[in-house]
């Protein structure tokens, strides 16, 4: 069963979650204490490889403290590797070391540190400078959340939550470059609910929204995950149905105008009978391009609702007479 797309939540990663890289036994202990005083979720290296090989693992922590100078990878280069791999949302690194000349500073910021620490260091200091990485993350985690959320709008139908018209435009060519490539097949449903305007003008604009949410949901239950979902416009949507054939796409449609016409929707205490017409096709067997799959599955679909609606009609081609 496919299930309909929402605006995706970013999952929060553990922003209380430091890594200490630190050869120094009593100095890493002594961080660690600090750090764990203050509600972090502490992770330990005892030099740089192994540091290296925890940011390379499964939720790496997204903050970090480092030692400049550790045996296998001193801190310059696991900050220089950490901003490289350029690899899921930004960390960020305190570097401490006990070199305190102004060129030494730099050579850390521009290997990648986001702060500097000279040891000796004091302990509230420290602790004012994880508190502006924690912000610095927190920042990077709303923008990136806001990242998300457009992408969403420009690609899903903001009623439904299925794709939009462009988006599932896009699939269906994909999909038809993809059955050429694989010699496979695809089967194409145009479906477009009966008597959609006669809703409107009598249930008002706010039940017909509701009724498009219902039919999205109700093709949902009736497809599998993989199928593609697209609201194509206005009371129409198109379905995608990769590897079937003539015979699938035909039972895939009679299911769907099944699930749909299974039972009336109830809005503000009214039944509204729910029915749907389809009209289906087969690519690349009806043609090579969505234009021509679509223009097919459109004149299926035409023949459905001349016949009397609530019917599934297939086309192999323009001039064939539909199979209902």
């Amino acid at each position: 069963m496919t299930e309909l797309a929402s605006a995706p939540q970013l999952s929060e990663r553990d922003h209380d979650a430091i890594l200490i890289a630190e050869d120094d036994p009593m100095f890493r202990r002594i961080l660690q204490h600090w750090l764990e005083s203050w509600g972090y979720s502490v992770s330990i290296a005892e030099d740089g490889r192994q540091a290296w090989e925890i940011l390379r693992g499964e939720n790496p922590p997204s903050m970090m403290i480092l030692d400049w100078v550790m045996p296998g990878m001193d801190g310059l280069e696991l900050c220089r590797r950490t901003r490289s791999s350029r690899c899921g949302p930004y960390q960020y690194i305190l570097l401490v070391t006990a070199r305190d000349r102004t060129p030494d500073v730099v050579r850390g910021l521009d290997a990648g540190a986001d702060d500097y620490l000279t040891k000796p260091f004091d302990k509230s200091e420290l602790h004012a400078r994880l508190r502006v990485g924690t912000r610095m993350l927190a920042l990077q985690r709303d923008l990136l959340s806001a990242q998300e959320k457009l992408r969403f709008q420009a690609t899903h139908d903001a009623l439904t939550g299925m794709w939009n018209r462009g988006a599932v435009l896009d699939m269906l060519r994909t999909e038809i470059e993809r059955t050429l490539r694989t010699r496979s097949s695809l089967g194409v449903l145009m479906l477009d609910i009966d008597h959609f305007k006669v809703i409107n003008d009598t249930h008002g604009h706010l039940a017909g929204d509701a009724v498009l949410k219902e039919v999205a949901q109700r093709i949902a239950g009736a497809t599998r995950t993989y199928d593609v979902l697209g609201r194509y416009g206005g009371e129409e949507f198109l379905i995608l149905l990769p590897t079937c054939d003539f015979a699938q796409t035909q039972s895939g449609a009679e299911r769907i105008r099944a699930a749909i016409a299974a039972q009336p929707f109830a809005a503000a205490e009214t039944l509204i009978p729910l029915t749907v017409s389809l009209g289906a096709t087969v690519a690349p067997i009806c043609g090579e391009s969505e234009m021509e799959i679509l223009s097919i599955a459109d004149a299926a679909l035409y023949e459905a609702k001349s016949a009397g609606r609530n019917r599934a009609a297939i086309r192999t081609s323009h001039s064939d007479s539909p199979s209902t």
